[in-house]
Formats: C-alpha cells, sequence, structure tokens
C-alpha cells in the first residue's frame, strides 16, 4: 500500500491520558503522558525533533482541543478525524490499539480530515455559542417566573406583551413588596396601558404567600444577572467581528436572518468559502444534506446525517421565519414541499437553500437577489401550458392557447 506519510504519530485521546504512536517508516514507538500542559508540550517537542509530518487525532468531547491548540504553536500539522468516519475504514479498531491504528491508517492516506477553523474564529465561536446558551436559559427562566406566577393565580402574562418588561416589573416588584391597589398601579405601568388599569388590577389580584414572593425575587434576579452577561458578551462579540460588518450586513439581507443570527452563522463557517469545495460540501458539513440509504434499488431512509448541530439549529429557527414572508421565494418553497413531504422536511429544505444562498452570496461577494414568490409559477411556462392544453383535450374541450414569448 502506498505511503503518504513517512513520519506521522497518531493519538488516542483520553480525559487524563494521551496514547501516541510515531510512526518512522515501518518502526512505531508507542509513549504515553498525562493531559496537564507540560506532558503535552513534551510531546509536541518530540513530534518535531523527529520530524514529524501528520499528527492524527479523533474529535474526543472538548479533549482533542488543547492538544490542537499547542501543537498548532508549534507549528506541528494536526488532523482532527471523525471516529465514525474512522470505523468505516476496514480493519482492527480496540481500545488498545487505537493509537497503532490511527498511525496505521494516517500513514496510509485513509483518513479524511475534518473542518478546523483557525483559532481566531474558534475562540468567536465560543462566545457566540455561550451567548446562545444564555439567551436560551433566560427564556426558562422566563417560562419559570410565568408557571410561579399561574401558581399564584397572577395572570398577569395574559395582559403584557413583555413579563420582563419596565411596567411588568415595576408591577411585580410593587406585588413582592406589598400590594398592587388602585391608587398606586397607576404610577406603575406606563402612559399608554393606562386604559388597561381595570383588567391589570383584576389579573394582579392573585396570592403570593412569603416562599412565592422569595421565589419570584430570585428568578427575577437570575433573569437580571443574565441579561447583564448577555449584554457583556455583545460588546465582545462586536468589538471582534468588526472585520465581518460587510458579511454580516449581506446575511441581513436573507429573510428569516436578522443580525444575531448572522453573527451565529458567520462564527459557525467565517467568511472564507474557499475551505468548502463547493456549496453541498458546506451544506454536508451543516447536516441539512438528504442521506443516500439504498439497497438492491429501494431507498430506506433519506434522514440527514448529524452535522455541526450549532449551524442546523440557527438555520433551522432562520428557515421557520424566512417561511411566513410570502413575498420570498422560500415561502414558495416552503409552500411547493410541505403537501408532499410534511412541515419538518420541508422547512429543513428551506433551510437547505439558506445555506446555499449563503455560500455564493459570501464567495462571489455578491447581494441576496430575491426569486419571488411566484418563481415556480414562472418556471417553465410553456411545458405546462402544454401540458394542461394535452389535459383539456383528453377531456374533450377545445382551448385556443396564445403564448406570449419575451
Amino acid at each position: 500500500m502506498q505511503t503518504v506519510y513517512e513520519r506521522c504519530c497518531g493519538i488516542d485521546v483520553h480525559k487524563k491520558l494521551i496514547v501516541a504512536c510515531f510512526r518512522n517508516g515501518k518502526k512505531a514507538e508507542l509513549r504515553k503522558y498525562d493531559t496537564l500542559t507540560s506532558s503535552i508540550k513534551e510531546l509536541g517537542i518530540w513530534l518535531v525533533e523527529n520530524g514529524c509530518e501528520m499528527v492524527a487525532m479523533e474529535s474526543t468531547g472538548a479533549y482533542w482541543k488543547p492538544i490542537y491548540n499547542i501543537f498548532e504553536l508549534l507549528c506541528l500539522d494536526v488532523m482532527v478525524v471523525n471516529a465514525h468516519h474512522m470505523r468505516n475504514v476496514p480493519g482492527r479498531k480496540t481500545d488498545a490499539k487505537d493509537a497503532e491504528w490511527i498511525a496505521d491508517l494516517l500513514q496510509h492516506g485513509l483518513l479524511k480530515s475534518s473542518y478546523i477553523p483557525n483559532k481566531e474564529q474558534r475562540e468567536l465561536r465560543e462566545v457566540v455559542r455561550y451567548r446562545k446558551s444564555l439567551i436560551e436559559e433566560r427564556s426558562r427562566e422566563i417560562n419559570r417566573l410565568e408557571k410561579t406566577l399561574e401558581g399564584a393565580n397572577i395572570k398577569l402574562s395574559s395582559y403584557v406583551s413583555d413579563l420582563t418588561g419596565v411596567s411588568s416589573r415595576k408591577l411585580l416588584n410593587q406585588a413582592i413588596e406589598g400590594e398592587v391597589t388602585p391608587d398606586n398601579i397607576g404610577d406603575l405601568i406606563h402612559y399608554s396601558m393606562q386604559d388597561k388599569i381595570p383588567t391589570l388590577l383584576k389579573a394582579m389580584d392573585g396570592v403570593l404567600t412569603p416562599i412565592q414572593k422569595k421565589l419570584v425575587q430570585a428568578i427575577l434576579d437570575h433573569i437580571d444577572d443574565m441579561s447583564r452577561r448577555i449584554k457583556d458578551l455583545d460588546d465582545i462579540i462586536n468589538s471582534e467581528m468588526q472585520d465581518y460588518e460587510d458579511a454580516i450586513e449581506k446575511l441581513d439581507e436573507l429573510p428569516g436572518i436578522g443580525k444575531r443570527s448572522a453573527e451565529v452563522i458567520l462564527a459557525e463557517i467565517g467568511i472564507d468559502m474557499s475551505r468548502f469545495p463547493t456549496a453541498a460540501h458546506l451544506a454536508s458539513w451543516a447536516g441539512l444534506c438528504p442521506g443516500n440509504n439504498e439497497s438492491a434499488g429501494k431507498r430506506k431512509s433519506g434522514k440527514t446525517n448529524k452535522g455541526s448541530k450549532h449551524l442546523k439549529s440557527i438555520l433551522i429557527q432562520c428557515a421557520k421565519s424566512a417561511k411566513t414572508n410570502k413575498e420570498s421565494f422560500f415561502y414558495a418553497q416552503y409552500q411547493r414541499l410541505v403537501v408532499r413531504r410534511g412541515a419538518n422536511r420541508a422547512t429543513v429544505a428551506v433551510a437547505h437553500s439558506m445555506l446555499i444562498a449563503i455560500y455564493h452570496m459570501l464567495k462571489d461577494n455578491v447581494p441576496y437577489k430575491n426569486l419571488g414568490s411566484d418563481y415556480y409559477t414562472k418556471f417553465n411556462t410553456e411545458k405546462k401550458a402544454n401540458y394542461y392544453v394535452k389535459k383539456l383535450q383528453e377531456l374533450g374541450v377545445s382551448v385556443p392557447v396564445s403564448l406570449a414569448t419575451a
């Protein structure tokens, strides 16, 4: 079998142990290290001194990240491999021989590297993902607050649009400290809500026990704390994404994508589309391509692959918003597919189309062009007209048809 790398290393990564197998031709040397920084540096220096051409390791949890970061500083070429892809290669793969097997596959060019962005983008991605998790946690806390108030028969959420808005917070603070009365409610709410005073008085007429008051206060404090943290992360992201401003403006033109969604998408894929050979490669990496499970001419499943869960989730969220815009192509695409493929698959198809559009916008540096909600009705007009004329003739109806040619 052809040798691609004469000197290479396969690494099996665990939480507390690193097993490295360095191959020099047919000779193999096995060493073990702990996962402390000093030990990883020692391993890297050993590989550099021996002229290692390539290092490969599985993408095991988050354990590969410190090794990758340190090796990157030592100018070592590192290949992070999807464990699922590696197990598809015929041969032995046991826990005791992991490092040796990885090194053997690497030496003969049988491993495929996963996409790993540069250090700056990896750090930006972590900040954006953390902000997203905080926003989701804040939403859960708001839902928890609503349920707690419902338990006390306070129906405020039924009559205000935002339970954490200024007027709502003043009403809740008053309910915790004392009681909302006709005498003080006018000073607690915005002037635009004055006509709702009788309804709000009834909505706030619940029974908050001392324990419930402490619980509501704790939830409100938690929401305030997360809001402050989200604001701090917003400032960090705005500062670090100054080079992305043009790309954010381009993505903001797409239906269903706002500034925050654009920031998440760009943090995941970057702005350099040369890392992906085609738009199909990017869609596959995102997990938005239908699977191809076919045997004996029968298609068994078309389920999408796993891909990047963070990118996939934000694109699905954007697709759900885009499909409601009746002036956009995505609305027409969704309506065309939902009848025969169902809502979920139609939404995934819209997300796939949005990602393809993003790829070409970033690669070719062009603005978004909306094909319009009437795209499919204008597509192949002559063929459709001939089809319907033929059907009418089969029914015995003679219809003169004239097609205007552009």
